[in-house]
């Protein structure tokens, strides 16, 4: 029964030994053709490591031939497949610029900057990689702006703009939080700038109240007046681009406070 299961596997192993012992004379070889249908079968396998490797073989040998091409296109999907983003989309780029009249140079373009949105990381993250996304998508949108991907990639853009937000709001908050108010508000402040539309104005808004009394309560006798002001011009602002907001109702004594001390 043993030596019945063991059959399989033996054979398995052989076919594989002998498969990996063709592939490597063929690395050797100095018969680009065969190389070249190898590669283009591995890629259709999925088998992308060994399909790479033979297309950076045959690179310089078919530079400015339809193969050559062909070998370029598929090298950066070949990165893209195995999510090595960053070489990808060099790739992609690269292909576009070298091959500016073919019919693949607008969807090269795309996914060069696609790479770039997927190597994009976590709001908490260094955001260089998202800036350079944006860029490269905006990019993308003027050097053809009647493609049916703009659209994609002003959704794109839309969704790191997001990130970016949150990352500005995130730190905002932790200033406000560690009672470091003065720099707390002038983040607040330089993300109402950068991102006008935002969707958290309400809890901005708020927070820019309270951190603006705060950071009054514990100012010299000389700088107090203007902060407090700068709390009633919050708590103002709040009441007229959020009328119903329900933070209205719980700042009022904060606003009141504050009035007061402007006044006395």
């Amino acid at each position: 029964m043993i030596k019945k299961l063991l059959i399989p596997v033996v054979v398995f192993l052989l076919f594989s030994v002998s498969s990996c012992s063709k592939y490597q004379k063929l690395l050797k070889s100095t018969d680009n053709e065969v190389k070249y249908e190898t590669a283009m079968d591995l890629y259709e396998k999925k088998d992308y490591t060994r399909s790479l490797e033979l297309f950076d073989l045959l690179q310089a040998a078919y530079r400015g031939t339809n193969k050559g091409e062909e070998i370029s296109y598929r090298m950066a999907y070949c990165y893209y497949n195995l999510k090595d983003y960053t070489v990808a989309s060099f790739y992609f780029k690269k292909h576009a610029q070298t091959y500016p009249t073919s019919a693949r140079a607008e969807e090269c373009m795309f996914m060069n900057a696609y790479c770039y949105y997927l190597d994009s990381p976590r709001p908490s993250l260094d955001q260089s990689n998202t800036y350079l996304a944006i860029k490269e998508l905006q990019a993308f949108a003027d050097q053809y702006p009647k493609s049916e991907r703009v659209s994609e990639s002003n959704k794109l853009i839309d969704d790191l703009r997001a990130k970016l937000e949150e990352k500005d709001y995130n730190i905002a908050l932790l200033y406000f939080r560690m009672r470091d108010y003065q720099a707390a508000i002038t983040s607040f402040q330089n993300l109402l700038k950068r991102f006008p539309d935002t969707d958290r104005g309400e809890e901005v808004f708020q927070n820019m109240v309270l951190a603006n009394y705060e950071y009054a309560e514990k100012s010299i006798p000389e700088k107090q007046r203007e902060r407090y002001e700068a709390a009633v011009e919050s708590y103002n602002n709040l009441r007229f681009q959020y009328p119903e907001s329900q933070y209205i109702k719980a700042l009022e004594p904060i606003h009141e406070k504050a009035r007061k001390k402007i006044v006395n």
